[in-house]
């Protein structure tokens, strides 16, 4: 599992389809990159399939593609990492998997003194597991849901977040990973079956 909290910003510097899906290679500052490991790269959990000095390279498969944006990526795009989490890893953000949820689209752009507020626009399946004051992660990023109207999620970004994600580098249309906090999804699976009495 993930903590929300980026490590580094990558930048995919090569891209291949393949008859699965496909593969990216990533360049990035980590070191000892190991096959088998899991990255979230923008929020979705891929596991490396080989690495050298300063790059790795990960697999997306058809259904990845089909549930993120991973797919109309370009060359030259920058990133968001961050390794999995160790065991005795200190737990900073929120509990991220790297399954995300659905893709998000920017609605709304808007500067204050502190922050830089973001409305993102969801599915309704997405909506229904967040709370105000709640977890979710954007990109991979551990945000907390400022305000919700309907379909429309608000986080505030800090300059440090701006500054250090790729976050601050969006504008209105842009598309976004939205993956929900996990306790919320299990909330609403196990009450499911009373809502419908």
């Amino acid at each position: 599992m993930f903590t929300g909290l980026v490590e580094s910003v990558g930048v995919v510097s090569v891209i291949t389809r393949t008859s699965s899906g496909v593969e990216l290679r990533i360049d990035s500052d980590f070191r000892d990159v190991a096959r088998g490991e899991s990255i979230s790269v923008n929020g979705v959990c891929l596991t490396v399939l080989q690495s050298g000095e300063g790059w790795f390279a990960v697999a997306a498969m058809t259904e990845t593609i089909s549930r993120t944006a991973v797919g109309e990526w370009k060359a030259g795009r920058r990133v968001n990492l961050e390794r999995a989490l160790r065991a005795d890893g200190r737990l900073g953000g929120h509990i991220v998997q790297g399954h995300v949820d659905g893709v998000g689209t920017v609605d709304a752009l808007t500067r204050t003194e502190d922050a830089m507020l973001m409305d993102v626009a969801v599915l309704p399946v997405i909506a229904e597991t967040l709370v105000l004051h709640g977890s979710v992660a954007i990109d991979g990023v551990s945000l907390t849901v400022n305000r919700l109207e309907g379909d429309k999620l608000q986080v505030a970004l800090i300059e440090h977040t701006s500054r250090n994600t790729t976050l601050g580098e969006l504008s209105v249309g842009a598309k976004v990973h939205v993956e929900t906090d996990i306790v919320g999804k299990y909330v609403r699976k196990l009450v499911a079956p009373y809502l419908k009495q």
